[in-house]
């Protein structure tokens, strides 16, 4: 089943069992809910624009569901930072097990509303049956919001003599959801100087380099082949990985 009936589906006389704006797990009787999926199991990576977020939810009863709904929250669910509503909630359907397909907007500035607000993210989900059985659960999921990255690389000089040394730098920035604009990674942020020789398919790995306090990186290596350098950060819980375009450098041999 997909999203679409708007809220008002579910309301036939179930207003004893209607969602407060916070409480705990509950359960009237048999229905259940088996499974969520957020994002198809992978982080959300917001950047400077509002991103839309897909949760299936998954619930069962032996007399069909009434209405499937869920919310995205940071935080406590007594007191949540930032929340976030579906687009429209599913139902009714006579089907015992029904999967609900749910959208979200994230919006930086709004919900997230700053870099706080990056890391574990959680859903509140609830399903409710024809005969009034429900489920309301405050956790049913958790999942990551990072930041968008930015990674830049420079190697120079171009072309260089071979043996001698190439200087590659770069910087790592990532989304300030408050202000919208990119801004220096913090200091010490392992970054990976990667190289693929020209002909090759694959980047190799020669060594790693952490960023400066303005998040700038620059190491040197010696250039004996040409080929491709490029930086790449294997992310954190609040900043999402993000590899550079590469930078080709040709070598002039004796």
């Amino acid at each position: 089943m997909s999203s679409a009936v708007a809220a008002a589906c579910g309301v036939v006389a179930l207003s004893a069992l209607a969602v407060p704006p916070a409480h705990a797990d509950e359960q009237f009787g048999d229905t259940e809910i088996t499974g969520v999926v957020v994002n198809d199991g992978r982080p959300v990576v917001v950047g400077t624009s509002a991103r839309t977020v897909t949760v299936e939810v998954t619930a069962t009863d032996p007399s069909g569901l009434e209405q499937i709904n869920a919310t995205l929250y940071h935080g406590s669910i007594d007191a949540p930072d930032a929340a976030v509503s579906s687009s429209a909630a599913c139902g009714p359907t006579a089907d015992t097990t029904s999967t609900c397909t749910l959208t979200f907007d994230l919006t930086p500035g709004t919900a997230p509303a700053d870099d706080a607000q990056a890391g574990t993210w959680k859903v509140s989900a609830f399903a409710i049956a024809p005969d009034s059985d429900a489920i309301f659960l405050d956790s049913a999921a958790t999942f990551a919001v990072q930041r968008a990255g930015n990674l830049t690389v420079d190697a120079t000089p171009e072309p260089v003599r071979w043996g001698k040394n190439l200087t590659i730098k770069g910087a790592l920035q990532h989304v300030d959801w408050a202000t919208g604009t990119n801004v220096a990674a913090q200091a010490g942020q392992p970054v990976k100087l990667q190289f693929r020789q020209e002909g090759c398919e694959e980047f190799k790995t020669l060594k790693t380099v952490r960023t400066d306090a303005d998040g700038s990186l620059s190491t040197s290596v010696r250039a004996y082949d040409d080929g491709t350098y490029r930086w790449s950060y294997a992310g954190s819980s609040t900043t999402a990985a993000v590899v550079s375009v590469g930078d080709f450098v040709d070598v002039r041999r004796p």
